[in-house]
């Protein structure tokens, strides 16, 4: 019976693992550079970029996956194990495979069938058991569990060499260069050969043997017009620069400081050092390695977003506001910056600047509604000037995307009781009373079945 238990385990870790809580990081340069990157792929599997998110989330584990829908969900441990822009490239050509495939959707089904099939044996095992057949019952589990199981990993693997040919398609067609795509499943298989994984059989595995994908895709990529076109100029050092920043958002500051020495003066390594040192509490350093890199290129917007931001975190919002200024406007409101910005003026908690801030993170919001700190710091905006029906309706959007259903619902009917009927934002919170209804009353029947 454990082993039949275990099954189960395995079928829904792998079935609800996309799903689970992780943490979305959000950065306006890391995202710049994996738009550029992944626009041509998205065109060449017929897909619109503007339909298409590559999302970055807080996983130190070399992985990506898709979840449904049309975005595809790339772990920071991949970003930091990656040598190069390319190599990225062909991961997010292999996960839009997913996307074209179906086959996040086809899962589902499939998991269906296979604890179908767990069920059946279940059944049929327990019956042979209460009639005195033990060991034909036990035989009979077994059996249930390794059908159901190599029905999960042949459905995976035909799932990912799918995946994998459609990939090469995508970067054939967008004249991008396989060599990322070759060089990454090396690194797999390097991996595989440290931690001792049998490379002469498949059948247990989810994925095919990288050596085995890496022989067959070779040919196909090699022969490509794309085989030998360069990355396009200044995108490996871009690659550089967002890499070594996550590396210092996300790693332990020793670490970081380890891999990128004081000697080290490079872009990338203030860039490291910069968020390490801000990290663990070492303001004034962040503030020097900031200051060195807005001095090396003073209209970098990245940069003086940096520099702004450590001021900002730092408790120093009025120094923080020219940089940011200057950052938000040389990126046209970019929705991030814009929203750093707005936070910083508000910070200040100067009454002048309360109208630019409203002003700011109402464009933010407008350009990326999908950011609920963004929405958090307009509703702070609307408080103070004592727009309570725009407050509501702030709160309303906050909650709805942080999946707060109770409290969405709750800040909608407020905004609804202040704002003059038939206008937009009256609209858009009838929009998500009605959501946050159906969401709450989805919630109450779960709990009911638990």
């Amino acid at each position: 019976m454990k082993r039949l238990y275990a099954l189960f385990a395995l079928l829904m870790l792998v079935a609800v693992q996309p799903a689970r809580a992780q943490s979305i990081l959000r950065d306006a340069e890391t995202e710049a550079l994996l738009n550029d990157a992944s626009r041509p792929i998205i065109e060449a599997a017929g897909l619109s970029p503007r339909n298409v998110r590559i999302v970055l989330i807080n996983d130190s584990s070399i992985n990506a996956f898709v979840a449904g829908g049309q975005a595809v969900y790339v772990h920071s441990g991949l970003i930091d194990a990656a040598d190069n822009i390319n190599e990225v490239q062909g991961v997010i050509a292999h996960e839009l495979g997913h996307v074209t495939g179906g086959h996040a959707p086809l899962s589902g089904q499939m998991f269906k069938q296979a604890t179908g099939i767990s069920i059946l044996s279940l059944v049929l095992g327990i019956a042979a058991m209460a009639a005195g057949a033990g060991d034909a019952g036990a035989g009979i589990l077994a059996a249930g569990q390794q059908a159901a199981m190599g029905t999960v990993l042949a459905f995976s693997r035909n799932q990912e060499s799918s995946a994998d040919a459609a990939g090469v398609r995508y970067l054939n067609g967008a004249k991008i260069s396989g060599r990322g795509m070759l060089a990454f499943f090396r690194k797999l298989q390097n991996q595989e050969f440290r931690l001792a994984i049998p490379q002469d059989n498949a059948y247990n595995r989810t994925h095919p043997l990288s050596g085995q994908r890496i022989a067959n895709l070779t040919n196909d990529l090699s022969r490509a017009p794309g085989w030998n076109v360069p990355t396009p100029p200044g995108w490996d050092a871009r690659f550089q620069r967002v890499q070594a920043k996550l590396r210092g958002f996300v790693n332990d500051p020793k670490s970081t400081l380890r891999k990128y020495p004081a000697t080290d003066t490079s872009t990338a390594a203030r860039y490291a050092r910069a968020y390490a040192y801000h990290k663990s509490g070492y303001p004034q350093q962040a503030a020097a390695e900031a200051a060195a890199l807005v001095k090396s290129a003073p209209d970098d917007p990245y940069f003086l977003e940096l520099e702004g931001q450590v001021m900002l975190e730092s408790g120093k919002p009025l120094e923080a506001l020219n940089p940011l200024r200057k950052a938000t406007a040389s990126t046209n409101y970019q929705p991030l910056i814009a929203t750093t910005f707005g936070h910083a003026l508000l910070a200040t908690e100067d009454p002048r600047f309360i109208d630019e801030a409203e002003k700011v993170l109402r464009q933010a919001v407008a350009r990326d509604d999908q950011n609920p700190f963004a929405w958090y710091q307009l509703g702070t905006a609307y408080e103070r000037k004592g727009d309570r029906p725009r407050t509501a309706l702030a709160a309303a959007e906050q909650a709805s995307l942080s999946g707060e259903h109770q409290r969405a619902l709750f800040s909608a009917r407020a905004a609804l009781a202040g704002l003059p009927p038939g206008t937009p934002d009256y609209i858009r919170a009838q929009d998500i009373q009605m959501t946050a209804e159906v969401a709450v009353e989805e919630d109450r029947k779960n709990n009911r079945r638990r």
